[in-house]
């Protein structure tokens, strides 16, 4: 009976030690890149908050690059929920599954919400994050959002940390505020390098304001589409244009006359 009672007293304290934030047994799932994960002491946390902000209106396509890139990395083949108040795609446009596919994502492992306002995005992330058949869920909101508070982040973490589902906040057009977050991203647009003659690979600066287990830092980050993976952005040489033709001629030319 004593040993009873003692091992059911063990599972109440590892349980409410989990909920509670301990990082003992924690999953990490890594970018890719080796300096963020390093600093990330292995990865992103799985079963977790994790908010990502535009800086501004003018990079929410660059901090919708990197939630996808987060949430293919953290949901691998499981479903992916993707909540969405209506107010952002007024905004920034609807969501181009064409555009997802082409970073990775497989469209069909995707269920995108469209949510009236930002109190009825909050509840249908709640009740998704509990529903441990998926892989992650995106709460995507629009400004500021009052209803998003420390009470209702706690919340979501505490659903995430109990199915192991984890929670990706895409704020954009507003400011950071205290909350439960894991991690929080600041994410910028980068412009292209000289180009080619194909499409390279999405560039983006990605600056880490807040980990919970260890420092911050900043990088800039390519996403490589077909790996799946985030990596230190690639060094591109700079095309030399040719010298034209008449140029070599009067050049060997002028050699011979002195």
């Amino acid at each position: 009976m004593t040993s009873a009672r003692m091992s059911t007293l063990a599972s109440l304290r590892k349980t409410i030690g989990r909920l509670e934030g301990e990082t003992d047994g924690l999953v990490r799932v890594a970018l890719g890149h080796t300096d963020a994960d390093a600093m990330l002491q292995g990865g992103l946390v799985r079963g977790a908050l994790h908010e990502v902000f535009a800086e501004g209106g003018r990079n929410a396509t660059a901090a919708t690059g990197f939630i996808a890139g987060l949430a293919h990395r953290l949901a691998g083949r499981r479903p992916l929920l993707w909540v969405r108040q209506d107010f952002a795609e007024i905004e920034s446009g609807a969501l181009s599954l064409g555009g997802l596919a082409a970073l990775g994502l497989d469209p069909r492992l995707l269920v995108v919400v469209r949510a009236g306002d930002a109190e009825n995005a909050l509840r249908v992330t709640a009740d998704a994050l509990a529903c441990d058949a998926l892989g992650a869920v995106v709460l995507d909101v629009w400004g500021e959002v009052r209803q998003f508070d420390l009470v209702a982040s706690r919340k979501l973490t505490l659903t995430a940390r109990t199915s192991n589902v984890t929670c990706l906040v895409l704020r954009t057009a507003a400011m950071p505020a205290t909350s439960t977050a894991e991690t929080r991203w600041l994410v910028r647009g980068v412009p292209s390098p000289m180009a080619t003659e194909a499409w390279g690979a999405p560039i983006l600066d990605a600056e880490l304001v807040r980990n919970r287990h260890g420092q911050t830092g900043r990088w800039i980050m390519e996403w490589k589409c077909d790996e799946g993976l985030f990596r230190e952005q690639a060094s591109y040489s700079q095309p030399v244009a040719a010298a034209p033709a008449y140029r070599q001629v009067e050049t060997a030319a002028r050699r011979r006359a002195g």
